[in-house]
């Protein structure tokens, strides 16, 4: 797979002010998965490259993704004024960035025509 990892450990890191290796198999784990989920919405083969334009959308993505860790499927937290929502889809706020992209780069579903539906029954 071409540039398979737009992110790296080292920024992903630096952007969580992580010191330690401690988590590096977690943080790591977070960027393939985030890539393979990215690369999938914006509907790159295996042997495309990832478009570095859109790399801030992966590691955005992977620093919510670690900081939502233990909270899965918590749709809303409230306990002494403080307040937790997630949504379900981390891509949700970068949406209108990988539409423009794909539109861009010609990667939406294609349009096959028009379909016509003939009636083989008389008008009355």
């Amino acid at each position: 797979m071409a540039n398979a990892n737009p992110v790296t450990l080292a920024d992903l890191k630096t952007m969580m002010e992580i010191k330690t290796d401690t988590q590096d198999d977690v943080l790591n784990l977070i960027i393939k998965n985030t890539t393979q989920a990215l690369r999938f919405k914006l509907g790159l083969r295996t042997d495309e490259a990832f478009p570095s334009e859109l790399a801030y959308i992966a590691l955005e993505v992977c620093v919510r993704r670690y900081n939502r860790r233990k909270n899965e499927g918590m749709t809303s937290y409230e306990q002494e004024g403080q307040s937790f929502t997630f949504k379900s889809n981390d891509f949700d706020d970068f949406a209108d960035d990988i539409n423009d992209w794909k539109e861009a780069n010609e990667k939406n579903a294609k349009s096959f025509g028009t379909v016509s539906f003939i009636s083989g029954y008389p008008k009355r």
